[in-house]
Formats: C-alpha cells, structure tokens, sequence
C-alpha cells in the first residue's frame, strides 16, 4: 500500500506529499505519467471521458504501460461522435475500455424521477449517472489519472501534480495540471493523436449531449456545460 494511502492523512504526510506534488511540477507531462505507472505497478486507472486531455493522457499512457486500465463512466447519454471515438481509440492503441455505468438506465431512471431530471436537478442526475458509479469503481484501487487542467474552471485552479483524493480515499494524479488548451491540441497534432470531431465545432468541453452545448469562440470554455445554470462541475473533482 502507498505511503500516501490514509483514511486520515498527518501533517507530516500532507508535507512530504506536497514536497513531492511540487517536485514534479517541473517535469514533462510524459514523465510524469511514467512516474505513475512505475509507483503504482497495480490499481493505477485512467478516467477516460474521451475529451482532448484525455486522450493525450490515452497516448502517454499507452507508450509506457502495455495493458493500461482505461475506463469511461457511461451514463448512456454520450454523444454519437464519443461512441465511435472509443472504438477508434480501442482499436488504434490496442486496449480495451472498462465501461462503468449507473445502477439505472436512462429510461428506468425517466420512470423513477419523470422526464430530463438533468434539466430541473441537474446534480442529482450527475450523482446518479457520474459521480456513485466513480465511487464504486475506485472503491478498490491505489490511484487515478485524470486530465484536469488548472485553466478549466475555479475550483481546479490550484489542483496540484499528485495529491491524496479524499473524497475517493486514494491517490489523484493530475499530469496535465500546468497545461494550456494550446499545448492540448498542441500534442494532439503533433502525435497525430484521435479526438472528437465536436472540438472542431464550437464544443471545447465535452459531456453528456442533454448538458452539453456549443460555444461562441472567445467564450469561456466551460459555458457550453449547463448552459444556464450555476453548474460547472459534475461533482467527480469536488
């Protein structure tokens, strides 16, 4: 078990954990993705939403690691383009998604709460479809990598290198943290990486299609998600 891994975290810990999140902050993206894989041989997972972080990270991951675990949460409400981007991303890399969905399915869940519960209770139908499914699935594993960025929104705008997730009750790795859109689409091109044909049409962020709208270039990247509510978050990186 890692030395980070603590239900309740001492102050010397939290310290040598913050030496070490900032020790990496000076390293490549790609190193930091090898750091990972080499300090968490086992329960190290990739969350894969398929948006154009993620698949950089799809890329790194899959030059360093020969059976990566990759998984998407699939709320059944993902756009065509997502679909068919996982299997162009499954068969281009050679792996193989874990696709973690809710206890309820889109219908069974219209029949239960009524007709677009993410229209009028846009965070339960995100605690429903995203946020409990996450938390069954980490439920046994070391560590987990996600694409946050620290440009994205407010509240991910200190989100260090590596830290320990309370809310999951096991490590975050963030190894695109310090990472502009630029450098994202940067890499993409470069390494002639797959992504989703939605960017290149007015979505920069992309979620659930009910939730989920083009933006006005210039507009803040996170405005197309809930477009009219005071929601940025879906509540997995709280």
């Amino acid at each position: 078990m890692d030395s980070f891994k603590l239900g309740n975290m001492d102050s010397r810990s939290a310290e040598a954990l913050a030496r070490l999140s900032a020790e990496l902050e000076h390293r490549d993206a790609q190193d930091i993705v090898r750091w990972a894989v080499d300090r968490y041989p086992a329960g190290l997972v990739l969350a894969c939403s398929f948006g154009a972080e993620d698949m950089v990270l799809v890329d790194m991951l899959t030059r360093v690691h020969p059976a990566p675990i990759i998984f998407y949460l699939d709320t059944g409400l993902l756009f065509p383009e997502t679909y068919r981007l996982i299997d162009e991303a499954q068969t281009r890399y050679g792996f193989e998604c874990v696709r973690v969905v809710p206890e309820l399915t889109a219908a069974q869940q219209e029949e239960q709460y009524g007709d677009a519960l993410w229209s009028r209770h846009p965070d339960h139908c995100c605690a429903l479809r995203k946020v409990k499914p996450l938390q069954r699935y980490l439920a046994d594993k070391s560590a987990w990598m996600t694409g946050i960025r620290r440009d994205q929104t407010l509240i991910r705008k200190n989100a260090p290198i590596v830290d320990f997730d309370r809310q999951h009750g096991l490590m975050k790795i963030n190894p695109l943290a310090v990472w502009s859109s630029k450098d994202v689409f940067r890499y993409l091109i470069r390494n002639r990486v797959p992504y989703n044909p939605l960017h290149d049409h007015g979505y920069p962020s992309i979620g659930c299609m009910p939730c989920t709208r083009p933006v006005n270039p210039g507009d803040d990247a996170r405005s197309g998600r809930w477009a009219g509510q005071e929601k940025t978050e879906c509540g997995l990186h709280l």
